[in-house]
Formats: C-alpha cells, sequence, structure tokens
C-alpha cells in the first residue's frame, strides 16, 4: 500500500485545508515537552493522513520518525500538535525514517510495534497479541486507534446546509410549419382591339350628259376590299410575388425562483467550564 508525501500527492493542499498547514507545527507531549516539528505528513492512495513525519531534535543531527495520525492532536489555534502518551524515551527508540526510502509493510510493523502499546489499554482485545495478517492482508483497520481521527479527540460533527443549485433545460414550446397552398380566382383584362367594317356611300351626282364615245358598260366587275379585324389572345406566365425568409432568434430573460432552504449551526452545551478555542478554518475530513 503506498504512501505519498502530502505536498507530492496534491500540491495545493493548502487550499484544500482553507489555508491550514501543518507543516512545521510543533510537536508536543501530553506532559509539555517539545518532541519536534512536523516535517510533512503521508497519505495513502485516497488522501487519507496515515503518518506526521516528525523533525526530532534529540540529537547531534537529529532524525525524523513517523507518528500514526490517530495519537495526534492538531490546534491550528496554538500551531501545535500534541501526542497522547508518547515520551522523548520512547521517540527515540523509534526507527528512524528515511524520506528518500519507500515505505514497505516490514518498517511500518516496526513502527506499530511501538505505538501500540500506548492504546493497548483502552482496547477490548490485547494489541501485543500475534497479529492475524500478514503483508497481503494488512489493513489500516487492524490498527484503527492508530490511523483513525473519530476517536475522543477527534471527533468530527458535520453541519449541513441546503443550497439552490440552477440549471436550464431545453424544453419544445411549440414548432412553426411554414409552406404553401395554392389559391385560386378569376382575373379580368381589357384588350382594345380594331375591327374592320365596310361601308357603301351612295352619292347622287349631276345630270352630266356622257357622250356616247365615252360610255363604258361593263358586266360583272367587281371592287374587292379586304376586311380585317382583331382577336383576343390571352395565355399566363409566373412571375416571382414575394420572397418569404424564415429565421429563428434567441430572446434572453432572467428568472428569479426562490425555494426555502435549510442549514445545520452548530450548539454548544458546556457542563463546567472547560477551556474551548473556536476557529471558522476549515478542516478536511480526511485527516
Amino acid at each position: 500500500m503506498p504512501l505519498y508525501k502530502l505536498e507530492d500527492f496534491d500540491p495545493n493542499y493548502r487550499e484544500t485545508f482553507g489555508g491550514d498547514d501543518i507543516r512545521n507545527l510543533k510537536l508536543y507531549t501530553e506532559g509539555g515537552e517539545e518532541i519536534g516539528t512536523v516535517s510533512t505528513a503521508l497519505v495513502d492512495g485516497e488522501g487519507r493522513f496515515r503518518y506526521l513525519v516528525i523533525a526530532t531534535g534529540f540529537e547531534a543531527m537529529g532524525k525524523k520518525i513517523l507518528l500514526p495520525i490517530g495519537l495526534s492532536r492538531i490546534d491550528y489555534n496554538t500551531n501545535r500538535v500534541t501526542v497522547d502518551g508518547l515520551t522523548k524515551v520512547q521517540v527515540e527508540g523509534l526507527p528512524e525514517y528515511d524520506e528518500h526510502s519507500t515505505v514497505e509493510y516490514d518498517y511500518e510493523e516496526q513502527v506499530r510495534e511501538v505505538y501500540r502499546p500506548l492504546v493497548a489499554a483502552g482496547q477490548t482485545h490485547d494489541l501485543m497479541n500475534s497479529p492475524t495478517y500478514n503483508r497481503d492482508s494488512y489493513s489500516y483497520e487492524h490498527d484503527s486507534s492508530l490511523y483513525n481521527l473519530n476517536e475522543q479527540n477527534h471527533q468530527t460533527l458535520k453541519l449541513y446546509e441546503e443550497r439552490l443549485i440552477a440549471s436550464k433545460n431545453r424544453v419544445k414550446t411549440g414548432e412553426v410549419a411554414v409552406g404553401k397552398r395554392i389559391e385560386t380566382e378569376t382575373a379580368k383584362v381589357a384588350i382594345p382591339i380594331e375591327k374592320e367594317r365596310i361601308v357603301i356611300e351612295r352619292v347622287p351626282t349631276t345630270d352630266e350628259t356622257i357622250t356616247p364615245g365615252e360610255l363604258d358598260f361593263q358586266e360583272g366587275e367587281i371592287a374587292r376590299i379586304e376586311v380585317y379585324e382583331e382577336t383576343p389572345e390571352i395565355h399566363k406566365e409566373a412571375f416571382v410575388r414575394e420572397e418569404v425568409r424564415i429565421r429563428k432568434i434567441v430572446e434572453q430573460n432572467t428568472v428569479e425562483a426562490e425555494e426555502t432552504i435549510r442549514r445545520e449551526e452548530l450548539d454548544i452545551d458546556t457542563q463546567g467550564q472547560p477551556e474551548i478555542n473556536q476557529t471558522n478554518k476549515i478542516f478536511n475530513e480526511n485527516i
């Protein structure tokens, strides 16, 4: 089960914790002795805190050790971490943590063997008995007192609130169908036409005498005049009367909605005169 340094697992971890930085917090025993400083934290693949890496200052060069997260009490108000039941002597006996090496099962077992007696008295079974697991079957739940935070000093109470979440759905409200139909009507048009007709006029003459030599009677003489008239010719032609252009436009509007939402607030009921420090800083539920 690989472990990762906090800053490698989440480079933006300070934003995740609402600005808090667990690194550089001082580590103290319950008696008030300073043991060292938090160098970083080790988390598992799901981001759960498993160890605090403590830089001690007991020796000339000092050394780094691992502290299971379940034994710590973190207080960002005082910038300190308190560890339950651990003494400087026990710290000196802890195996040294090499930040350049991979934390593997055998090394963790050495660390756990030091811390298990610290929590054995509060368990319903004897943690000193031979374990019923191996490197393949081990889970941090086997040592819940070392790794879980929801104990007496690490209880978590979640306060919930409801929020209005706005979203939009595209709903069909109708449909417009634009088509063509043919209508008929009777149209009239006036066409001026011409028609020829023959007019015969008889004009009386004078009683002028014609000499016999001038008289020329001819039978069958015919005068021919062609008569014409115009007849109307009507045909139909199609023309574009108008164009119809169809398009859509999007109109924007703001719709307001209101709903009753609920929010949980914290009620603190104390007995006696305990000292309570409150902070509005966000504490990540993974630790």
